[in-house]
């Protein structure tokens, strides 16, 4: 009986482990738009980063040496981490970067708001947000349903949460590559051995 239980579980398996390049896939398409989004607002904000990233930490920068190159650094592996990533292109190399400016952004950017990257009912920012909403329902009932209407307002505590959750899918794509079948590394990897074996 346990055998058979053993057997019928290997079997299932086996089968999944057949579609595991859709969870490559998923991971992949989960990380374009954040990518996208980091990548874009660098790009067309360019000097805004660069001025972010030279300016003190006492005046909400980041305080960093050689801020154009830094920034230029990071811009252009976003750039090019979407572009390989939406491709699987390169998947495991790229990952290496992006894990890097990943790493950076989870020290100096978040490390010091804790885990929550959305701010618990417990914390003063919660506190007072339901503290103004309180006053919109007492005050102006109308106001209160607008703003609610589409779900309840949250406040962003700016924890490591997310970023170190894209860490870990990129640690995911490090190990296993774009997938195959709908990644560009997967038709490469078969030219290039069908190639070989010539």
């Amino acid at each position: 009986m346990i055998k058979k239980l053993i057997d019928w579980y290997d079997l299932i398996v086996s089968k999944v482990m057949k579609a595991d390049f859709v969870a490559l896939l998923l991971v992949r398409l989960y990380l374009l738009p954040v990518i996208y989004e980091g990548a874009h607002s660098k790009v067309l904000g360019f000097s805004g980063t660069v001025a972010w990233f030279s300016q003190s930490t006492a005046e909400g920068g980041l305080g960093l040496p050689f801020p154009w190159l830094l920034a230029f650094l990071a811009t252009s592996t976003e750039v090019l981490g979407l572009i390989c990533i939406a491709l699987g292109l390169f998947t495991r190399i790229i990952a290496i970067p992006m894990m890097v400016v990943m790493s950076a952004a989870s020290l100096m950017v978040h490390w010091s708001h804790g885990w929550l990257a959305i701010a618990s009912n417990s914390m003063e920012s919660s506190q007072r947000m339901s503290g103004f909403l309180q006053w919109l329902i007492e005050n102006f009932p109308g106001r209160y349903n607008y703003i609610t209407q589409l779900g309840d307002p949250i406040i962003l505590n700016n924890g490591i949460e997310f970023s170190a959750t894209y860490f870990i899918m990129l640690l995911v794509l490090l190990c296993y590559g774009g997938g195959k079948f709908i990644s560009t590394d997967y038709w490469l990897s078969k030219g290039l051995k069908s190639w070989l074996n010539k």
